[in-house]
């Protein structure tokens, strides 16, 4: 039997303007639900009525998001639903999709599918469960089961994010295979029919240790190298695809790749630009980025060297480019971290317009949610001002349309990405 949790109004107005989270100061009254379970949610209207129906909802006992809603009304079958909405979420891909065999093929709230992460590299999928109602054993294995269905997969992975199971009071669990092709079936306590699942616990899907699992992928007729068992989060930074093809549309000359990570910039650019410069602090990273170079047949520069440092110096040196991508890391993680994000985007920013030519092309990104499209833009043209350089906005992009961005959402509208053109 499904459980009431009662909401104030704050947060049901809230869920009225379109966004799917209530924050946990928002929640009147959650007496007997268990950590992840569904919950119906209403409106809490006072003692002499009764709660007003909103809906149905994920529920956490865990992260300051203690419901995430996943339908305006009653659910019978949650895990029809997620199958359903998986269904959705891959057709939609088919749509929109072009010129790469990996892309995100969930992308949580942007799917209707809250707490889960699914990206695809060629015959692997790379898959992150981030909330307490997704890693429960029965939701885990209708997932893996419906995403291993009718496909040319070899393998799907989890990649597991420590911090976010310990916020979520998650168990401990290591990245590897939940699903492979060739091996034994385990039974789903679901209704489902039985899924090549590896692990510990059949149907469990529990990732079973694995060192490597390597294969190809292209994004734009650049091809790259994938170890779906390393690497940042689920493995390459698909958001920026067709941003990566914008970038290289305008640049020529010679290039800097600023947080160049595996080349992702760096090498589209590599198709029409002289020369490129890739900088990044990871080696692994580097390293990484020089054997795709290699796989592409390119040759470019890797420096190691903190970006903030490097860019000074260049820049007090006199070096110049015709074309400096700047990709860095969320900044601001959090509110309080605004302030000194938007500080570092202006230093990067600052630092880079001194040291292009006039006619110049630079791209500067930002995935810090916090930091907003409007104040992005303010930054970049405070730098522009304070290098006496002026700016002109050949594009004003976001991420690539397999990151959908859902209006009443903003959350899922965090990527940033400006095409300036500089004199």
């Amino acid at each position: 039997m499904t459980n009431e949790v009662v909401i104030s109004r704050r947060g049901a107005e809230r869920i009225r303007a379109g966004h799917v989270w209530v924050y946990r100061s928002d929640v009147a009254q959650a007496e007997g639900a268990a950590p992840g379970s569904v919950v119906t949610v209403g409106e809490d209207r006072g003692r002499a009525r009764p709660p007003h129906a909103l809906g149905t909802a994920f529920y956490s006992s865990a992260s300051e998001i203690a419901l995430r809603m996943i339908s305006r009304g009653p659910v019978s079958d949650v895990f029809q639903l997620v199958r359903e909405r998986i269904r959705a979420a891959v057709a939609y891909r088919g749509i929109f999709v072009r010129e790469a065999n990996a892309y995100r093929v969930i992308f949580s709230e942007g799917d209707f599918l809250p707490g889960l992460i699914v990206d695809r590299y060629n015959d692997i999928l790379s898959m992150q469960v981030l909330t307490q109602a997704m890693d429960s054993t029965e939701m885990r294995a209708a997932v893996i089961h419906e995403l291993g269905l009718g496909t040319d997969l070899r393998a799907i992975v989890e990649r597991v994010d420590a911090r976010v199971r310990k916020l979520e009071r998650l168990e401990d669990r290591d990245s590897g295979i939940v699903w492979q092709t060739g091996h034994a079936t385990g039974s789903v306590a679901t209704g489902v029919s039985p899924v090549e699942v590896v692990g510990d616990t059949a149907g469990s899907g529990r990732p079973a240790p694995q060192n490597k699992l390597n294969t190809e992928f292209q994004m734009n007729g650049v091809r790259f190298l994938f170890d779906a068992l390393s690497g940042q989060k689920t493995g390459a930074f698909l958001d920026q695809r067709e941003n990566y093809a914008a970038a290289a549309h305008y640049a020529c000359g010679e290039a800097l790749d600023v947080f160049c990570y595996q080349g992702g910039f760096a090498l589209h650019l590599a198709r029409t630009c002289d020369k490129v410069t890739g900088v990044d602090s990871s080696r692994p990273a580097l390293e990484a980025a020089e054997k795709n170079a290699v796989l592409n047949g390119r040759e470019l520069e890797w420096i190691e060297a903190n970006a903030f440092d490097l860019l000074r110096d260049y820049s007090d040196a006199g070096k110049k480019y015709d074309c400096i991508v700047l990709d860095p890391p969320a900044f601001a993680k959090s509110k309080r971290d605004l302030a000194t994000a938007v500080r570092g985007y202006k230093e990067l920013n600052l630092r880079a317009l001194k040291m292009l030519r006039p006619g110049g092309i630079l791209v500067t990104c930002s995935c810090s949610y916090h930091v907003s499209p409007e104040t992005f833009l303010e930054t970049v043209h405070a730098a522009a001002l304070d290098s006496h350089r002026n700016l002109r906005i050949l594009e004003n992009r976001g991420a690539a349309k397999d990151h959908p961005s859902v209006l009443g959402i903003p959350e899922t509208a965090y990527l940033k990405c400006l095409v300036l053109s500089v004199s």
